[in-house]
């Protein structure tokens, strides 16, 4: 990430950690390094997304409790895949250099062993010996393939070692587009399929949020061993029971989202009760003690893209729906529509 205050003067640097100090104690929040990182690059504005996230939690009330803050850390301000990128960037120029070495080593012995074969052959045109021609010959043609064996092994090795290097860099940029927890895309890779699903003119755009109902007494009750439990076992069922065109992700906390393309308000409803209902009939049971705990419900709220509207007002709006949903009792799906008619009554 690009903070653009790699060096701040001391004035400025220090007012920016002032301000994030009192307000990470007005949030009770552990000064630890991490989330002081998180609540400097708020303060210092050096992250727009960062902020917007902070300020949808600060605006309804959400805990920054401890996997709030470290999803904000690891989705806005932890180094992402150019760090492996630049790691390995070394490795690659070794490797291109090793392989310029064996062409070029390639291309000598093939020169060299033009010239004894025309010196052969001139050899042949003096009226010197066949049998000697024919053992300088054989020799030359021996020695030729043990160098190509050489070359060979040497060239397979180093195909082996990019293909290291390739998988390395492809796990990389997985890692930094999927969220450590649920193994759903983060706030990054959503970001980047909204912005090209928002691009694709005259197609339909739904989103959907989900919230875990009563997801903090998981927590308070059971532990947070047991409520990340509860958060896996959702996001499962939300990946497994969007189509394959839909993008799953974590958007924050207990929160998760999917972005529906070509799938106007009708349709999100439809793949929304579905989730509804698959998650409504999961059991979870604690191993250590083979408890069966309290079924896991979920409000979940449903928004269509409009043509020429900020993506965060599509959200906004997704937001405010589950929170009716919420309000109205938890554990169904409402959709953008009944906010109009929640304001008009």
């Amino acid at each position: 990430m690009d903070s653009g205050f790699d060096d701040p003067d001391y004035d400025y640097a220090a007012s920016i950690a002032g301000r994030a100090v009192r307000s990470m104690a007005e949030q009770r929040i552990p000064p630890t390094p991490s989330n002081f990182a998180v609540w400097f690059h708020y303060f210092a504005g050096s992250h727009d997304d960062l902020r917007n996230a902070i300020d949808l939690l600060i605006d309804h009330n959400r805990p920054f409790d401890a996997r709030t803050n470290q999803h904000l850390f690891e989705t806005y301000v932890e180094p992402d895949a150019g760090t492996v990128v630049s790691a390995t960037s070394g490795r690659l120029h070794a490797l291109m250099g090793t392989a310029k070495e064996f062409l070029s080593t390639a291309i000598a012995d093939n020169h060299s062993q033009m010239r004894v074969i025309s010196e052969v052959a001139d050899q042949g045109r003096a009226g010197v010996d066949p049998k000697a021609l024919v053992v300088q010959l054989m020799n030359e043609l021996a020695r030729a393939a043990n160098r190509a064996t050489l070359l060979e092994a040497g060239f397979a090795e180093k195909t082996r070692e990019l293909d290291v290097i390739r998988d390395s860099l492809s796990k990389s940029e997985e890692r930094a587009r999927t969220d450590t927890l649920t193994g759903l895309a983060n706030r990054h890779a959503l970001d980047e399929f909204l912005r090209k699903a928002q691009a694709k003119a005259g197609a339909p755009l739904s989103v959907m949020m989900l919230d875990i109902d009563h997801f903090k007494s998981f927590n308070d009750n059971f532990g947070h061993g047991v409520g990340d439990q509860v958060l896996r076992l959702v996001a499962k069922v939300l990946r497994e029971k969007v189509r394959d065109q839909d993008l799953p992700a974590r958007y924050g906390g207990e929160e998760l989202m999917a972005v529906l393309p070509d799938a106007g308000l009708a349709a999100g409803v439809g793949i929304a009760e579905r989730i509804r209902r698959a998650i409504a009939e999961c059991r979870i049971t604690r191993r250590s003690t083979g408890e069966v705990l309290p079924n896991i419900t979920v409000s979940i709220g449903v928004a269509q893209y409009r043509s020429g509207e900020a993506i965060s007002d599509l959200i906004e709006r997704c937001d405010r729906a589950l929170y009716l949903a919420k309000g109205h009792g938890r554990n169904r799906v409402v959709t953008e529509d009944e906010l109009d008619r929640a304001a008009s009554a």
